[in-house]
């Protein structure tokens, strides 16, 4: 599975073209489907992306915890799967963001990639330096609550 870390700024032109990180094609290089998918993102107004796999994996897991006729899984299932977007790489390296995807993020001219590990969001930059303070103010907190690496599963 892929994994996306660090954080880029890049440019977004007129049509909505933005290149994606290096980095990030790199950790979606191996899969099936030669590009990304992104979501909007539940509660901030960012939307998350990562390679396909890991929609894949988000949708067989939604089957697996609620009932394929569950309300739950539906309310879930349409607010991810239904608004997600599976954008295909150019020869550039480049994708096309929607512009439905633009106007929810405010993106203008600039799009900020931020790696969160098996996923990855993209700001508006503005926006995203507000919430990586805020996100610092908190982890500040809680980094030492966290159990130590390794030691997940463990009582």
């Amino acid at each position: 599975m892929a994994l996306f870390l660090s954080t880029f700024e890049n440019k977004v032109d007129k049509k909505g073209r933005v290149s994606v990180p290096a980095p990030f094609r790199s950790a979606v290089s191996s899969s099936h489907f030669q590009g990304i998918a992104i979501y909007r993102h539940l509660s901030l107004p960012c939307v998350e992306g990562a390679d396909i796999s890991f929609l894949e994996q988000f949708s067989d897991q939604l089957y697996e915890d609620f009932s394929p006729f569950s309300t739950d899984q539906l309310s879930v299932a349409t607010a991810i799967l239904a608004e997600s977007h599976q954008l295909a790489f150019d020869p550039e390296g480049r994708v096309m963001l929607p512009q439905v995807m633009r106007e929810f993020m405010g993106i203008d001219g600039l799009a900020t990639f931020v790696g969160i590990g098996r996923k990855f969001q993209v700001w508006e930059p503005k926006a995203f330096a507000a919430h990586r303070q805020e996100q610092r103010e908190i982890a500040v907190d809680k980094v030492t609550t966290l159990p130590p690496v390794g030691a997940r599963g463990r009582p």
